[in-house]
C-alpha cells in the first residue's frame, strides 16, 4: 500500500504542486502525492513548465484547497512555505507533519529567463530535498 502525502503552499500554485509533480514521478512506486493550498489560485504556467522540462506532465494539475482533503488521512503532511505551516490546521491519526520551507519563485523579478531560472532552481531544491528525505522513509 502507497503511503500518502500532502504538500502544501498558501496558493497552491507553484512549489505544493511541483513538489506533487516530483514525488508522483520519482517515487510514485511507493507514495500518492497531493497538494493544496490555504486558498485555491491557478497553477502557475512557469511552475508547469520547469517541471515539464524534466519530462514531467502536470496538465491535469489543479489549484486547490485543504477542504478537499478534509476526510483524507495522510502518512505525511508537508508545508514548503511559512505561511501555510503557520495556518495548517492540525491532522490526526498519526500523520507526520513537516515544514520544509522554499523560496517562493512566482516573487522572482527580472526577464522571462532570469524568473524561469529562479523556478528551476526551486524545483531542484524540492526536488533534492523532498525525494531525498521520503525516499529514506
Amino acid at each position: 500500500m502507497k503511503k500518502r502525502a500532502l504538500f502544501l503552499c498558501t496558493h497552491n500554485s507553484c512549489r505544493s504542486q511541483m513538489a506533487e509533480g516530483l514525488i508522483n514521478h520519482f517515487l510514485g512506486d511507493r507514495y500518492q502525492a497531493f497538494s493544496a493550498g490555504t486558498e485555491a489560485t491557478r497553477v502557475n504556467p512557469r511552475a508547469i513548465k520547469v517541471i515539464q522540462e524534466l519530462g514531467i506532465a502536470m496538465s491535469g494539475h489543479r489549484s486547490k484547497t485543504l477542504d478537499e482533503f478534509d476526510q483524507e488521512r495522510f502518512d505525511y503532511v508537508i508545508t514548503l512555505c511559512g505561511d501555510a505551516h503557520e495556518r495548517c490546521p492540525l491532522f490526526f491519526g498519526g500523520v507526520e507533519r513537516l515544514h520544509m520551507g522554499f523560496h517562493d519563485p512566482s516573487t522572482a523579478s527580472g526577464g522571462e529567463e532570469e524568473i524561469l531560472a529562479e523556478f528551476r532552481k526551486v524545483r531542484d531544491e524540492i526536488k533534492e530535498t523532498l525525494v531525498e528525505y521520503l525516499g529514506g522513509k
